[in-house]
């Protein structure tokens, strides 16, 4: 049995997660399942803070997910009692009519400025974003459904490359399983870094995904269909080159290709245009190499292509809504050993 005589002294911390008909059943186990490890570590050191998980609808009772299982859940709380919790709402199939569900829309906008921090994963964005929480705020989600988002809620900034997005009390994760992600940071806030790691090593996910904040990588896009194919071969060429000055016309050359073909089936594949898909393999490798920390920022510029430390920062800042500088100091080797 668990000694809990410790129990007591530690801070109890709500974990609240919301759920709908048609939920995606990874975007609420896999959090609750880090902040679950994260007690179990926490307790064998005899250190708080203890989470309290809750799992909440708007009618209570069991819930089905898209996959078919069904959960138990609570009535949706009293806003008041949620001071200083944390709340997420899960994405999914269903999210669509969760964000018709006026009752559920209030509960949210009368819950917000009671929580410590408030926060979706994959397409629960869309419920957060209909309640207007994240109105002149940036955000992501997963990255198939941030067109859509962008359409629907103009006055938000989508950050579509991210793997996760704070911005003040407000956190939204990328697809499904970067819930993961934005759990293990949050627990290395309230505990340490040791402690994230431990459970991070526990449930035998990366501490920092390789790629960083990237939610997905233009390489390993490349598998599947013939337009996929295509793109596996494009990404195999232009790797070796990257340092090189490209165009896209040097790319259709190479796929034995109109540049307009090319553009088609890159668009079919990824939705990127050939100097889009150009420009993320050079943001990915830059990436890895910050992450790295053995290479001279300049020195990277090069090997990359960018050609200039601004085209760099641009890059960095558009698609990552960061600087090199914060990248490197939450992602580079010398973080990584601290």
């Amino acid at each position: 049995m668990p000694n809990n005589t410790r129990s007591s002294q530690s801070v109890t911390m709500q974990i609240v997660m919301v759920v709908f008909p048609g939920f995606l059943l990874q975007d609420a186990a896999g959090p609750l399942q880090v902040f679950s490890m994260a007690d179990q570590e926490a307790e064998k050191s005899g250190r708080g803070p203890r989470y309290r998980l809750r799992t909440v609808s708007t009618s209570g009772g069991l819930i089905t997910s898209g996959c078919g299982l069904a959960v138990q859940t609570e009535v949706l709380p009293r806003p008041a009692s949620l001071k200083s919790a944390t709340l997420f709402v899960a994405g999914g199939d269903g999210t669509a009519i969760a964000m018709q569900d006026k009752r559920l829309i209030r509960w949210l906008q009368a819950s917000a400025h009671h929580l410590a921090r408030c926060g979706s994963i994959c397409t629960g964005a869309f419920v957060l974003a209909q309640a207007g929480l994240l109105d002149g705020r940036c955000a992501v989600t997963h990255w198939q459904d941030a067109p859509l988002f962008q359409r629907l809620f103009p006055q938000v900034t989508m950050l579509d490359d991210a793997i996760y997005v704070r911005d003040g009390h407000f956190y939204t994760s990328a697809g499904v399983t970067t819930g993961i992600d934005l759990s293990l940071a949050l627990v290395e806030a309230d505990h340490d870094r040791a402690l994230s790691l431990r459970v991070a090593k526990r449930m035998v996910v990366p501490f920092r995904r390789a790629g960083g904040q990237r939610q997905f990588s233009a390489a390993l896009l490349a598998q599947g269909d013939d337009d996929q194919a295509l793109q596996a071969r494009l990404a195999q060429w232009l790797l070796p080159r990257l340092k090189q000055a490209i165009s896209v016309a040097d790319m259709a050359q190479a796929m034995s290709m109109s540049a307009r073909t090319l553009h088609r089936h890159l668009i079919t594949a990824t939705g990127q245009s050939p100097a889009r898909f150009l420009m993320r393999l050079r943001l990915e490798r830059a990436c890895q190499l910050m992450e790295a920390g053995k290479t001279p920022l300049k020195q990277l510029v090069r090997q990359t292509g960018f050609g200039s430390e601004y085209n760099l920062r641009r890059s960095l800042q558009q698609q990552l809504g960061v600087s090199p500088g914060d990248y490197l100091s939450r992602f580079g080797a010398s973080r990584q050993r601290a």
